[in-house]
């Protein structure tokens, strides 16, 4: 029966995806969740996710849901489906009460639906956890489930409310996946996500093919650029703001390097063309904010370059991992000087606004989107933070992260700028559309000419293009749009033009400022995480004696890796001519030496040369002098060694 089954995932995966193998855990991870386990998998970015729970739910009779917070990601995944002739379907924040009515129905009542993705906010609302009793759930997915953790570097409270969802579906089986969690994460998910026992299926984030390096440089464009020149292949560019993905690209692109830019507030028809380009390879290097590159379908990128330092060590993984999925050498180089320590340290005061001033904020969100207080929960608003903070005289950082902060308390919840076409639904049944087609004459031709050119408007709501059905109408598109804008106050159909924008969703009542609650002891206990991971992010750039590799790995909780002979630690040391072991082996009984105290250089000499009649005193002299000469030991001023205790 085993047998039958796995066979039966392969020949899904051939089927739809066209791969004849799994890669590495998939296959352990379908098998597990097939047979009703809770499963948490870790794999690493671009350790194919996605194929993990949309093979078992094809193998299986019901509906997947799949809980993720990033919109632009869903968006593309349902799509992918359905160009593969899966049924996917998805509710997120910006949708009209009616589609997301109408979208749970089908969840409902059409068994060749295969997939509803979701934004967790949406899990709270009445209508959902109605719905969900109608459903018939073969498998319950938590993508980015690190969200879940408020030890997470992307705590969401939204994500909390899938414990709720569990009561009302307690035989189907949870599936969560992330690319990165500490050991402390991992507990936390298993936790709170209610599993019935512990069950991890993780993929080593080792990678092999995949070469770090930190360079400390006064001239970062400089050394972008020889970099750029040195590797031929594709490449990504990260940086923080976006008016440097302008500056940089043309900065490449006036030294003959074929460059692009990328950034969230470039419209969505524009993003599309220039990631084709690059997918495509008219354009080489890509210079982004981290808006670039989630869910991109790319293996052959041979550099990813940081500019600036992220904000956590989870980030860099994340990003830095776009890099060589095709399992051939690439490289993550990440480009700092003496500047970014002091302004990553900023990020501290920057991200946590006073708490009066988080009120102030949140009062006059309430003001500038008109919501009276004690109403609004679960309401879906348009929101420009640019208008806000010009309205309010806000600063934009202090008004974003305030925002930020009453997000992970509970209060609203804020989404990516979405960009969504113009879409419709035919309301009536078609009895009813026919009679309104003999009593109003004027209509007739334009729902004929909608209906011969869209199926399935009385089912769902369909992407339609005013430009294309005024040119067939031979009409001007204004006077179509004037149509459909007419049928729309008759109820005989639901009209949503296109628009882009970012929403805030009231996830409970607004409240009067001065009923709001803010937790001193969660606002201090984020404060101290985020210090604790700006520290290990500073670690990782400044400190030059210990494998780059091994740094990332002890990070997520693995045993004893590797050193991987390659990255810029790692190559200063191979010119010493020791092995690893006896590096570390001296390295270690130096630290432990003078972490007790201070030595004469001749006394600390002696005392490891007595410990080990093996390692030779040349070598112990050259693991001093470069202990020394990166700043790891220094003499003081009776003239002996002492380990520099280093602060990040």
């Amino acid at each position: 029966m085993q047998e039958f089954k796995l066979n039966k995932f392969t020949e899904i995966l051939t089927k739809y995806w066209g791969y004849s193998k799994f890669r590495d855990l998939q296959e352990e991870i379908i098998t597990s969740v097939f047979n009703g386990n809770d499963t948490l998998g870790l794999l690493p970015t671009g350790g194919g996710k996605s194929i993990t729970f949309q093979v078992p739910a094809m193998a299986k009779p019901g509906i997947c849901l799949v809980i993720t917070p990033l919109i632009a990601l869903m968006k593309d995944q349902v799509e992918n489906l359905q160009k593969k002739g899966i049924k996917a379907n998805m509710i997120f924040s910006g949708m009209t009460f009616r589609e997301i009515d109408l979208a749970l129905e089908n969840a409902c009542f059409d068994r060749e639906l295969k997939f509803l993705y979701l934004s967790p906010e949406r899990l709270g609302t009445e209508l959902f956890r109605e719905k969900i009793k109608g459903m018939k759930v073969n498998f319950l997915v938590v993508d980015e489930a690190h969200c879940i953790s408020q030890w997470g570097y992307d705590f969401r409270p939204s994500y909390l409310k899938v414990a709720d969802i569990r009561e009302l579906i307690p035989k189907t089986p949870v599936l969560a996946l992330t690319a990165t969690a500490t050991p402390e994460v991992v507990d936390d998910i298993q936790n709170k996500l209610l599993f019935k026992k512990k069950n991890v299926l993780k993929k080593s984030f080792e990678r092999k093919n995949l070469t770090y390096y930190v360079k400390h440089t006064d001239d970062k464009y400089a050394d972008l650029l020889k970099l750029a020149i040195h590797n031929k292949g594709t490449g990504i560019v990260y940086v923080r703001n976006r008016k440097k993905t302008v500056e940089i690209s043309n900065f490449l692109k006036t030294n003959k390097i074929s460059a692009d830019y990328y950034h969230a507030g470039l419209e969505m028809e524009i993003r599309n063309k220039k990631q084709e380009a690059w997918k495509s390879g008219k354009c080489r290097v890509m210079v982004s904010t981290n808006a670039f590159g989630m869910g991109i379908d790319k293996s052959d990128v041979r550099f990813v370059v940081h500019i600036d330092l992220p904000d956590s060590i989870e980030a860099y993984f994340q990003e830095a991992g776009r890099g060589g999925r095709d399992e051939k050498r690439a490289f993550a180089v990440l480009l700092v000087n003496e500047t970014d320590r002091s302004k990553l340290a900023e990020q501290v005061d920057i991200s946590f606004p006073p708490i009066a001033k988080i009120k102030m904020v949140y009062n006059a969100l309430g003001n500038y989107l008109q919501i009276p207080i004690s109403a609004g929960k679960d309401s879906t608003n348009d929101f420009s933070l640019i208008d806000f903070v010009n309205t309010y005289k806000f600063d934009v950082l202090t008004a974003y992260n305030s925002l930020k902060l009453l997000e992970q308390e509970g209060y609203i919840a804020l989404t990516d700028e979405i960009e969504t076409p113009s879409k419709l639904h035919f309301i009536p049944n078609r009895e009813y559309l026919y009679n309104f087609q003999l009593k109003y004459q004027k209509f007739d031709a334009v729902i004929k000419l909608l209906l011969r050119t869209y199926s399935g408007l009385f089912n769902d709501y369909v992407k339609i293009d005013e430009a294309f059905l005024a040119k067939h109408a031979n009409i001007e598109k204004d006077i179509l749009i004037k149509y459909l804008y007419e049928l729309n106050k008759y109820d005989i159909l639901e009209y949503l033009p296109r628009k882009k924008s970012p929403f805030i969703l009231y996830t409970e009542n607004r409240l009067d400022d001065r009923a709001i609650i803010f937790s001193q002891e969660n606002y201090r206990e984020r404060k101290r995480r985020l210090i604790i991971r700006i520290e290990h992010v500073l670690n990782y750039a400044f400190s030059n004696n210990k494998c780059r590799n091994q740094l990332l790995l002890l990070y997520f909780g693995e045993k004893n890796p590797y050193r991987c002979g390659v990255c810029d630690v790692c190559v200063q040391r191979n010119e010493l001519g020791l092995s690893n072991f006896e590096f570390d082996s001296i390295l270690d009984k130096i630290k432990e030496l003078l972490s007790e105290e201070s030595l004469e250089l001749n006394v600390l000499i002696d005392k490891i040369e007595s410990d080990s009649e093996r390692i030779s005193k040349e070598k112990i002299v050259k693991v001093i002098q470069w202990l020394l000469d990166h700043g790891k030991i220094s003499y003081n001023k009776h003239n002996k060694l002492k380990w520099a205790h280093i602060i990040y």
